[in-house]
């Protein structure tokens, strides 16, 4: 998956996710998703090249990393909460969906139970509980 199409199917995905909202607090030049108003999800490009900076449980930062050459540390965030998701081989929409969707999960179950727009235990893994 190229640049471009990384960040269209990785900002599809977020507009999906109940309760997600584009904001641009950083310019122009960063998309960043939240929800609630708690980021999980920032899009720009890094030096020209598309790039999405997600959310990660730490302990499962690492095992994707180790495996494709295209997810490294969080730019510009905390490295053992955050990954760098760009385009390249072994890249495709079904790893874009499942980052981003965790991401996501992560940010929900951070919040207050009564703020959270879906059950982040079991949103995404078929039984969808919205609020």
């Amino acid at each position: 998956m190229n640049g471009p199409t990384l960040h269209k199917t990785a900002a599809d995905c977020a507009r999906e996710l109940p309760g997600a909202r584009l904001d641009h607090p950083f310019g122009d030049g960063w998309e960043v998703f939240k929800v609630r108003g708690k980021v999980f999800m920032l899009m720009t490009e890094v030096p020209g090249r598309p790039v999405v900076i997600l959310k990660a449980e730490p302990g499962e930062a690492l095992a994707p990393r180790e495996h494709n050459s295209h997810i490294t540390p969080g730019y510009h965030m905390n490295k053992k909460h955050w990954i760098t998701l760009e385009g390249g081989e072994g890249v495709d929409k079904s790893l874009v969906r499942e980052l981003v969707t965790e991401s996501y999960r992560l940010v929900v179950a951070g919040l207050p139970k009564a703020e959270q727009p879906v059950d982040p235990h079991t949103y995404g893994s078929g039984a969808r509980a919205a609020r």
